[in-house]
């Protein structure tokens, strides 16, 4: 491991060695993922939607187990228990609370008064601006280009336009994996880049070796965006699956996302009221129909079928279109080591001003 540093605002935020996060991917970053990347000085960043709050609690102890670096806990700030969560990072000293959608005024104020660094992932200028109003400390901002839920304007041009209108810390996301795409991010004044289908196709990531597999084999048009998986736009490896999934009628649709909303009340420890509860919440948060918010049952459960159990065929893989670039294996060390030194020789090479 070199001794050199990439200082940027990122890393004084958080204590990283390095300006690379890896993101909360659900079912994928546990423990061993988070430890990995934190141990190679990237910010590790714990996925916690699909964990009761006793598993959240106890998968950060066991990060903490495993490393001494700082670490964060990605959290679904619509959630009915969202406060409950919260209490569990700030009483655990988890140094990053992170936020798949933008979380509330009280929320990060209670973060913050903690101590905890508040960042949320947002994919629009107007959240990031709302968020960095609120006293958000930083935030993530996704392009196009990124996996699972996705918007519609690519990175290099999302980017910029958040980094001109917030005066916090923007850390880019979506078809970063390389040195060469950090330099090209700390050039559009990001403070660091975050990657998920990067840190996914790790030695140290649980995802079963078919899976992992199908996602190496992946050509960069292999790679495509649906609605009919949470009635949402969603980056995924194109499967037979996929393909069955978008020819199905509405009601046929809507059958599967009960079944499947059953299956995870049943892992997550939910009530159905407490189901209900969320339901509502996601349906405000993101003015969905009740039918997408019933279709949004689809996701964990597909995910998990892929991510945990390795049914390539039952499963969907969230997946940035990156994953067709994408062609080893590497430990989240050799990973981090590699960005970096690419980025350094990037850096060197480019042409000084006469």
């Amino acid at each position: 491991m070199s001794d050199r540093r990439l200082v940027t605002p990122l890393t004084e935020l958080t204590g990283v060695r390095h300006p690379l996060v890896q993101t909360g991917m659900g079912w994928v970053a546990g423990p061993r993922l988070v430890s990995a990347s934190a141990n190679a000085g990237a910010l590790g960043i714990l996925a916690s939607a699909t964990m009761t709050v006793p598993q959240l609690r106890s998968a950060i102890r066991e990060v903490r187990s495993r490393t001494n670096a700082p670490f964060g806990v990605n959290l679904r700030a619509d959630a009915g228990d969202a406060a409950e969560r919260v209490g569990v990072i700030i009483e655990e000293g988890v140094r990053v609370a992170s936020f798949a959608l933008a979380p509330s005024r009280e929320l990060i104020a209670r973060l913050k008064d903690a101590g905890v660094v508040v960042i949320p992932s947002i994919g629009a200028r107007r959240h990031a601006e709302k968020v960095a109003a609120w006293g958000a400390d930083a935030v993530i901002v996704q392009g196009g280009e990124g996996g699972g839920h996705t918007g519609e304007v690519t990175t290099t041009v999302l980017l910029p336009q958040v980094v001109d209108a917030v005066g916090i810390p923007v850390v880019a996301a979506g078809g970063f994996r390389d040195g060469r795409g950090l330099v090209a991010a700390l050039a559009h004044g990001a403070a660091g880049i975050a990657m998920g289908t990067r840190f996914l196709l790790t030695a140290e990531s649980t995802v079963p070796a078919a899976v992992k597999a199908k996602y190496l084999a992946a050509a960069v048009k292999d790679i495509t965006v649906t609605t009919k998986v949470d009635g949402l736009p969603h980056r995924m490896l194109r499967t037979d699956l996929v393909a069955g999934l978008e020819r199905a009628g509405r009601a046929a649709a809507l059958v599967r996302a009960l079944r499947h909303a059953a299956s995870f009340r049943r892992l997550s420890g939910l009530s159905w009221p407490a189901m209900v509860r969320d339901g509502l919440a996601m349906k405000h948060g993101k003015e969905l129909t009740w039918s997408q918010v019933l279709l949004a049952a689809n996701t964990p459960m597909l995910l998990r079928a892929a991510m945990v159990e390795g049914r390539t065929d039952l499963g969907v893989m969230a997946a940035g279109q990156v994953a067709g670039l994408i062609e080893d294996l590497p430990s989240c060390a050799e990973l981090v080591d590699r960005v970096m030194a690419e980025a350094y020789a990037t850096l060197a090479g480019l042409p000084s001003p006469e």
